[in-house]
């Protein structure tokens, strides 16, 4: 499809070995093709393209652009880990690190066309003919396959055109245009982005992309329970690695090592940094470095999710005592959590608010500190918008929506989503916490250090919410009987 395709600049390496032109040659002769199945098709094909009316129709007559993104270095020639952007997941169903710098356009008639670079011919005096075994970043031999243009149609259903030829469509007088700004540098050049005159156009377009995918259909939520049950599985490997990890000298390392082999043999990899907190660590509510010792007498926060091939991920929290049973100062501050946690899934269902969970989680957890005398004020007074001082203890919210992203659908107006009802449909996390700094001079000694998060994935229903992590223990007893069963 490409008339005028540009001359290709090879990513190599400073060390790479030079090569020869008779190389060059042989390197492009005597290959057998190598077509992908013709059955082949992405995941979720069929809900596609309704998805993508559905954003043609929020914008009759204009031209939308969503790109995949770039790859972004980690260091020195070494690029991270590529992950498309969620939206252009969502449209395409297209989710692999063969995507890097693909573009959707949806045109003002509201034809997709999927722009991306095919797979690169084997010599044959093309400009991309030594790609395949010299790029670095894009070479077949290098980074693996990708789809050719007929291929990437076949797999989509959407008419494709060679990335060339998207400069050529952004050259001259244009349509109105809205772009997904700030996912790929090249792109945002390329239409002048950022730029004050399509600023509010553009995070429109945001917005709605986030908004659209607000209410799950039910070929997400089937995702989001493969992605839970597979969560729930690596939360078990981390309770059967509990005994080597305790020898070790970062034994946090060990379990998070425990966790990410589940994340990547039954999916793309973790949907976040995996968090394994143990003892006071767990009063860091993104502890991340995971650097720490296990010690048997301290309680381990374990916030983990996996990210399916479809890249929907689950998002779970357990604290789990590391030696297997709760002590009672630690189980105090654990039912009171779960108290919290209760109270919020109880007023889950179509037409509440969806800041409502929060508020009955918060008024647990302000009456239990209020109870236990670390409040110097009643809770009613702990709980006006004046005081909030419970916070000092709790600090985050209770919950997000979860799906492609682990804080799903975060560019939706608040109207919408933070200050809207909930629908059938939403999936969203309920994870009331209790960060009890070591540090904390309004604690007793004994509550100090202490962290406690206990976090479940729901799917609303038509009459009320369904827990999709119910299989993993929630209670002080569910939990002791669980580690006893796998730790024998």
């Amino acid at each position: 499809m490409t008339t005028d395709p540009k001359t290709p600049v090879l990513n190599t390496g400073s060390h790479d070995l030079p090569v020869s032109a008779a190389l060059d040659a042989f390197m492009g002769t005597q290959w057998a093709p190598t077509p992908l199945s013709a059955s082949h098709r992405v995941a979720g094909y069929d809900v596609m393209p309704a998805r993508r009316a559905r954003l043609a129709a929020a914008y009759p007559g204009e031209r939308l652009i969503v790109p995949a993104g770039q790859l972004k270095v980690r260091t020195n020639d070494c690029d991270h880990r590529f992950r498309p952007h969620s939206a252009y997941a969502w449209l395409t169903g297209l989710t692999g690190e063969d995507q890097v710098g693909h573009v959707l356009v949806v045109e003002p008639s509201g034809e997709p066309v999927l722009y991306l670079r095919p797979r690169s011919p084997r010599g044959g005096g093309s400009p991309y003919g030594s790609e395949f075994y010299r790029d670095r970043r894009y070479g077949e031999f290098w980074v693996g396959r990708r789809a050719d243009l007929d291929e990437a149609a076949q797999l989509t259903g959407i008419r494709t055109a060679h990335l060339d030829d998207l400069d050529k469509l952004l050259t001259g007088p244009q349509p109105a245009t809205r772009v997904l700004a700030g996912a790929d540098p090249a792109l945002d050049a390329a239409t002048g982005r950022p730029s004050a005159a399509d600023a509010d156009r553009d995070s429109a377009l945001a917005t709605t992309l986030g908004e659209l995918r607000l209410v799950k259909d039910a070929w997400e939520i089937e995702q989001l329970q493969l992605s839970v049950d597979h969560t729930v599985a690596g939360f078990a490997d981390v309770v059967r690695a509990l005994p080597a990890a305790l020898r070790h000298a970062r034994g946090e390392r060990w379990l998070e090592g425990a966790f990410n082999q589940r994340a990547r043999a039954e999916g793309n990899g973790t949907g976040y940094e995996t968090i394994v907190a143990s003892g006071a660590h767990a009063c860091v509510l993104h502890w991340i470095r995971n650097d720490g010792p296990l010690d048997p007498s301290k309680l381990l926060l374990l916030d983990a999710g996996v990210e399916t091939d479809t890249l929907y991920t689950a998002d779970i929290t357990r604290t789990l005592p590391l030696g297997g049973t709760f002590s009672p100062v630690q189980r105090q501050v654990y039912e009171l959590v779960l108290a919290a946690q209760d109270a919020g899934i109880a007023t889950l269902r179509p037409g509440a608010s969806f800041r409502d969970f929060h508020r009955a989680a918060m008024r647990v957890i302000a009456e239990g500190l209020a109870d236990w005398g670390v409040l110097r004020i009643s809770a009613e007074e702990a709980l006006q918008e004046d005081s909030g001082l419970f916070r000092r203890y709790t600090l985050c919210s209770t919950g997000h929506m979860l799906g492609l992203d682990v804080h799903d659908c975060a560019k939706a107006r608040a109207e919408t989503y933070l200050d809207g009802v909930l629908e059938e449909g939403q999936v969203l996390t309920v994870e009331p916490g209790l960060y009890l700094q070591p540090d904390d001079e309004t604690l007793p000694l004994e509550l100090r250090g202490l962290g406690v998060r206990v976090e479940d994935d729901l799917v609303i229903t038509a009459d009320g919410a369904r827990l999709m992590s119910g299989a993993l223990p929630r209670t002080v007893a569910g939990i002791e009987e669980w580690m006893g069963t796998l730790l024998g």
